[in-house]
């Protein structure tokens, strides 16, 4: 008795096995497209997120420490020569920390219209156009380390 339900066993695991196969195989088959569209849409999908991770990641800048052990000294001569109030200071210090507009603002607590104010008063003090020049020019000038 134990053989025949044994037997009886066997065959049903291998006609439901048979059934599952031919009803995978009809499913491959019939939506192939799919399946491979599907695919292709994790491969795209993973490789945008991967790709926005690495590109919108937070850039660390590193400033340089003076090179002697000396605390940093503002040339005040200089500051009161340019006209540079302390707030424009600020913004300078920030400018040559790396920071966007948007991140200063943030830091400063200011809306971004304020700092693009500031920026543009503090570039026609110093005579420049660009960020990278306000920050040659402020560093020559002993304004920021």
């Amino acid at each position: 008795m134990k053989r025949i339900v044994l037997l009886y066993g066997l065959c049903g695991g291998l006609l439901i096995a048979a059934l599952k196969y031919t009803e995978y195989r009809f499913l491959v088959v019939e939506h192939s497209l799919e399946i491979y569209g599907g695919i292709v849409a994790l491969v795209f999908a993973g490789l945008g997120i991967r790709l926005g991770q690495t590109l919108t990641r937070e850039k660390v800048v590193v400033v340089p420490a003076p090179p002697s052990g000396a605390p940093f000294v503002r040339n005040q001569l200089k500051v009161e020569e340019f006209g540079i109030t302390p707030r424009e200071i600020e913004i300078l210090e920030q400018i040559a920390s790396g920071r966007s507009t948007r991140e200063i603002a943030e830091r400063l607590f200011v809306s971004e219209n304020t700092v693009k104010t500031h920026t543009s008063r503090l570039f026609q003090k110093l005579n420049v156009r660009r960020r990278t020049q306000a920050v040659q020019v402020a560093q020559e000038s002993g304004l920021i380390p």
